[in-house]
């Protein structure tokens, strides 16, 4: 296939709630199905593995010293990903042989933190299967500081991939203008937005970013009904109390450089997403307007970005 031309897949599924060993292997059946299918990258939801803090929002997770609050937060760290210790080996396998890039947004416990807070986690596998970036939410989303921790640049990072140079934040984050903009300086023209799952988070900002960006822009989000809360979640009778049906419709979409829609956002439905960008059309649409090159004023404004990766303690080696 040319080099211009790449196949992409958007993972809209649900997890197996907060049990990172089932929804791993429902990750890896994603993988293998899309491979199948022609795709050179998968992308995944924000946090699906092992799944979105539903909870806060229908539970009163600000009660200071609360047990419930606290047991739910305690099998949601157990649950969540340590990298360091290989535990996404498998899906770096599947990855390489099927050569087969992979964005996948997890909840991460890392060791360099301590291995106690817990990050909304982006992280970049490339078709050899290696980590190539691990991007730790900027500004976790109201009630998502309650379970999250704030992260740093260190993830701002941008990999090629055919002719394409992709880069990716996590839900909100695409909000931020200085984030999106660390990405397109180093050269970006397909973005990918995860979320944990709505048409209405998807439907307007994804064209908003291609047209700003003159850039191919993939969001891809989970689903969540209130039927896949596992019968094991700690206190499941509290979270189902008020909880709705639908806590995520999807909303999974392509826009175009163009800002016109490739593939109009999806919902209620589970399953792959197929499609084939053209890297053409990015340059195209750059002809009139490239918001870092020839349409950007640096003698006026510019943009710093620490990429250091922040901890706590340092240690004289």
């Amino acid at each position: 296939m040319s080099e211009s031309l790449l196949t992409v897949a958007l993972a809209q599924i649900s997890p197996v709630w907060l049990d990172k060993a089932a929804t791993l292997e429902k990750i890896k059946a994603a993988i293998l199905e899309a491979a199948l299918s022609g795709g050179e990258l998968i992308i995944f939801g924000e946090g699906l593995l092992p799944g979105y803090p539903w909870w806060l929002s229908i539970t009163l997770a600000s009660a200071w010293d609360n047990r419930i609050q606290k047991e739910i937060h305690a099998h949601y760290a157990r649950n969540a990903i340590q990298i360091e210790k290989g535990e996404l080996q498998a899906v770096q396998e599947l990855a390489k042989k099927h050569h087969i890039a992979v964005y996948l947004g997890l909840i991460e416990r890392p060791s360099d933190r301590g291995g106690h807070s817990l990050y909304c986690t982006l992280v970049y596998i490339d078709q050899q299967g290696e980590i190539r970036s691990i991007h730790r939410k900027l500004q976790p989303t109201y009630d998502e500081r309650l379970t999250w921790s704030p992260g740093d640049g260190h993830g701002l990072q941008v990999h090629p991939l055919k002719a394409f140079t992709v880069g990716g934040l996590n839900c909100w984050e695409n909000w931020m203008p200085l984030a999106r903009t660390a990405l397109y300086g180093q050269g970006e023209n397909l973005h990918v937005a995860v979320w944990p799952g709505a048409v209405r988070n998807t439907e307007n900002i994804t064209r908003m970013i291609a047209q700003e960006s003159r850039s191919f822009v993939i969001s891809v989000s989970g689903l969540m009904r209130k039927s896949d809360f596992p019968a094991h979640t700690p206190h499941l009778d509290v979270i189902l109390e008020n909880c709705p049906e639908v806590l995520a419709d999807g909303g999974s979409c392509i826009a175009g450089p163009d800002g016109k829609w490739v593939l109009e956002p999806v919902a209620h439905s589970e399953g792959l997403l197929i499609q084939t960008l053209d890297f053409n059309r990015v340059l195209e649409e750059r002809q009139n307007f490239d918001p870092v090159g020839h349409y950007s004023r640096p003698d006026v404004l510019q943009l710093k970005v620490n990429q250091e990766r922040q901890r706590s303690v340092l240690f004289n080696e």
